[in-house]
């Protein structure tokens, strides 16, 4: 798959800014993995009068069909052979608009501190698609980019040029010209419509896709003479899905039209007075506060060692600064459930390329989990025998170093106030031991001294004054610099 973005410039006002826009160096060949092949970007011309930056899309066809389950397009169990012999290594479609949606994902934004102002301004601009699938041929093309302020050329692409009875095919030649619109609107159009134009997704349709498409079509959308259409294809023809885009597209269209905000329309129904406030679970203020200390550190990729059915995976998820979310546990149940949880099977693209579940035990080194910038044990301690624990710390510690380690495990000597737990009991029927604050901090510091980390220590839930709080925390962190090799390593 292949598309050229070119602008024009001056001296004053030169078009290679268009690097600066989209955030990739016109004097750099750049390549991104996805999860269905690698994304090339580069320049094939750049220079103060005339630039052109293109988006090369290799699809890896053997992917694609592992991860739809050996599914056709349309999920008849027969059409696996579609799957092999098709247009998707070479037609424009949703996977090459998910491959700008990661590629050039701040552009998108309007994003550009270098370059503010140039962000904000529209500028000359042509796109080229050498093939697009247009199911409604090149009128359909017109209808859908010429309301946007698009000059359009749609060449219908022969059958056969050896055979010109053939006819036509469904693909056209696009050339998109504008002097109009800001880079960013530019990469929204396409965004949307060429899915549209394909008329299908390589993936499943969920809910969250309402969200992106009024986000990609926030300003020309809700206005936009084949709105219906756009969004019945986008959605994949899900009713539901299509009638609640309307009906908010709707909203936006009444509050531009009396110059109001959307919330101010949307008030038919009053809120319902709030009852008394519900504490917060205990274990959501613990993944609270994995997240506070993961913000904290930086990390971008991060191991759930222990995840068990997946919570703290699905709220790492959520958030857009973890890049790689990986969950390992030993049970392959557990696992089953994390997946389920997470709807792995229908997950976009972009969310299952930063998501990983495998099983495998934290009593043996494990050369998968190099390379993290942290990792949570996240009540997972007090699971292991006592005489198990220093095959885990050298695993997770000695061999595995992350930069951060973040360890939760519960406070004993807050079980008192626990009303329904008897005198001398565990939380939990499969807890070897829960240490007291003393004992952790001692275990926490010997394990700091033994791999060269620093480590402090934070209270999750009510910090009791007499004995502490329900669950206590430790945070590890190493520096990269000074403490990169155990100290038994450097005693050797």
């Amino acid at each position: 798959m292949f598309l050229t973005i070119s602008t024009s410039g001056t001296a004053a006002l030169p078009a290679t800014d268009l690097g600066f826009l989209l955030h990739k160096h016109p004097d750099k060949a750049q390549k991104f993995s996805t999860s269905y092949g690698t994304a090339h970007v580069f320049y094939p011309e750049a220079d103060a009068e005339r630039c052109t930056a293109a988006l090369l899309l290799e699809v890896d066809t053997v992917a694609l069909v592992r991860r739809g389950k050996g599914k056709g397009r349309g999920g008849a169990p027969d059409a696996a052979l579609a799957q092999y012999v098709n247009d998707r290594p070479y037609a424009a479609s949703s996977l090459l608009a998910v491959a700008l949606s990661a590629v050039f994902s701040s552009a998108l934004r309007g994003v550009c501190n270098a370059r503010p102002q140039r962000a904000a301004e529209p500028l000359p601009l042509r796109i080229e698609v050498p093939a697009l699938p247009a199911r409604g041929g090149p009128d359909l093309v017109r209808q859908l980019f010429e309301p946007l302020g698009w000059a359009v050329t749609a060449e219908p692409v022969a059958l056969d040029t050896e055979f010109p009875a053939w006819g036509d095919s469904r693909y056209v030649r696009l050339v998109l010209e504008s002097e109009k619109l800001t880079l960013a609107e530019a990469l929204r159009h396409l965004y949307v419509l060429l899915p549209v134009l394909d008329d299908a997704k390589h993936y499943w349709v969920s809910s969250d896709e309402v969200d992106k498409l009024l986000r990609a079509g926030e300003g020309w959308l809700p206005t936009h003479p084949e709105q219906k259409l756009i969004t019945s294809r986008y959605l994949s023809r899900r009713w539901s899905l299509t009638r609640q885009a309307m009906e908010r597209l709707e909203l936006v269209r009444l509050a531009e039209a009396d110059d109001s905000e959307v919330e101010s329309i949307d008030n038919a129904v009053e809120e319902e007075p709030e009852g008394e406030e519900k504490p917060t679970p205990l274990a959501v203020q613990r993944r609270e506060a994995i997240l506070a200390a993961l913000h904290a550190s930086g990390a971008a990729r991060v191991l759930d060692l222990g995840c068990g059915q997946g919570q703290l995976v699905q709220e790492l998820l959520k958030d857009a600064r973890f890049s790689e979310v990986v969950g390992v546990d030993v049970s392959v149940r557990a696992l089953t459930i994390a997946s389920r949880r997470l709807k792995l099977d229908r997950m976009g693209e972009r969310q299952a390329a930063r998501v990983k579940l495998f099983q495998g035990s934290l009593a043996y080194t494990d050369k998968r989990l190099k390379g993290y910038d942290a990792a949570v044990l996240s009540e997972v301690v007090e699971h292991l025998d006592l005489p198990r624990l220093p095959a885990l710390e050298y695993a997770v510690f000695g061999h595995a170093r992350p930069r951060t380690v973040l360890v939760t495990t519960p406070n004993v000597e807050y079980n008192v106030r626990w009303e329904t737990l008897p005198a001398g009991h565990v939380r939990h029927g499969d807890h070897r031991f829960e240490w007291t604050r003393e004992e952790f901090r001692t275990w926490a510091a010997a394990v700091a001294e033994r791999h060269g980390y620093e480590v402090g220590f934070q209270p999750v839930g009510p910090d009791d004054p007499e004995v502490g709080p329900p669950t206590q925390m430790a945070v590890f962190h190493r520096d990269e610099i000074r403490n990169d090799t155990p100290k038994e390593a450097k005693a050797a």
